[in-house]
């Protein structure tokens, strides 16, 4: 089953205004949503849904009230989501630092009882598209052992950095977890029945594992041994403690629906216009572009512009079990959601 990249918009948007979603937040969950699965990043795209409209009915996304700022310099923010959705919530954050690193060359937001947002390139590609540098630190409900250990202590603790450039056929993010893989990618071979490639993950024995099940209750491993730990114990206290969220066994709610989200987000924008000067430090961005692409190497972010040209010409891919989950959630508000779907 195919939907595209426009119905799945619409489809999501829909779906959420009928679960009482306030339409300007919809939207933009919408967005969110459907630019995971235009990138290829299908583990925060439209199959993390039916977990967002859980916590909605389970009362652990409100549809009512709006975040809130709570402190806020002429560099700083912090930010209460009051736990609405975490899309929402990050694009209006990012919003207010990207204005602030306009004004004064740097902008800093942090988030505290929020929710899961997605995929983390999007926010800091809205400072990469007004040729700014944005940066997106978050911890997650543990699901990485310290190293050495073997109980999950630590979230996959993303970051995504994005830089500007005037290669118009070139899109440089780095969206990446602290672990060997997201979460998602497990929970989504749970959801389809699969079993998980050698060397991701470890029961609660700390044994080597290939059922994503076991490796859901045990840990994932780090990339690149200690040096991929150390960075995921550094990004949770940046995004936990820092902005008053909580660290370690404390996060929860991002991995299930039945809790409230105690996760964080660090949000960090730079004005290069504040610094060497914005075309000069795109001028330098490009020539480097150019030396590697003269090498045959690969820049971050290609994987994505190859995803994005695919996914806009042939659609997104749901598979029957996720396509059932999207039936009922919407026959739950009298819809019916074939019409957006292509066989």
């Amino acid at each position: 089953m195919k939907i595209s990249i426009e119905n799945e918009t619409k489809l999501i948007e829909d779906i959420l205004k009928a679960y009482d979603v306030k339409d300007n937040e919809a939207k933009i969950v919408a967005d969110v949503i459907t630019d995971g699965d235009l990138k290829g990043f299908s583990t925060h795209g439209i199959g993390r849904f039916p977990q967002y409209i859980d916590s909605i009915n389970k009362g652990t996304i409100l549809t009512e009230g709006d975040y809130e700022i709570e402190k806020e310099t002429a560099a700083t923010a912090l930010i209460n989501g009051n736990h609405k959705f975490g899309h929402y919530v990050t694009v209006k954050a990012m919003d207010l630092a990207v204005k602030k690193a306009s004004e004064i060359g740097v902008g800093i937001v942090g988030i505290h009882d929020s929710n899961h947002y997605g995929i983390a390139g999007y926010y800091s590609d809205m400072a990469s598209i007004q040729d700014m540098i944005g940066i997106v630190i978050s911890n997650t409900e543990p699901a990485m052992a310290p190293f050495g250990g073997k109980k999950a202590l630590l979230g996959t603790n993303p970051i995504t950095i994005s830089i500007p450039s005037d290669d118009i056929k070139t899109y440089i993010c780095v969206d990446m977890a602290t672990s060997i893989t997201a979460r998602g990618t497990l929970l989504q071979a749970k959801r389809k029945n699969e079993q998980i490639p050698e060397g991701l993950a470890l029961d609660k024995d700390g044994k080597p594992t290939t059922d994503p099940a076991e490796g859901l209750e045990g840990s994932i491993l780090p990339f690149g041994g200690f040096k991929g730990y150390a960075l995921a114990f550094m990004f949770e206290l940046l995004a936990g403690p820092l902005v008053g969220a909580e660290v370690g066994e404390n996060v929860r709610g991002t991995a299930t629906s039945s809790e409230m989200c105690t996760k964080g987000d660090l949000l960090i924008v730079i004005d290069p216009e504040h610094f060497a000067g914005s075309m000069q430090f795109k001028f330098f961005v490009d020539q480097f572009i150019r030396e590697i692409r003269e090498e045959n190497g690969v820049i971050p972010g290609d994987r994505e512009v190859e995803n994005i040209r695919n996914n806009k010409e042939n659609g997104i891919n749901i598979d029957s079990a996720l396509y059932d989950q999207l039936t009922d959630i919407a026959q739950k508000k009298g819809m019916d959601i074939q019409s957006y779907f292509e066989e």
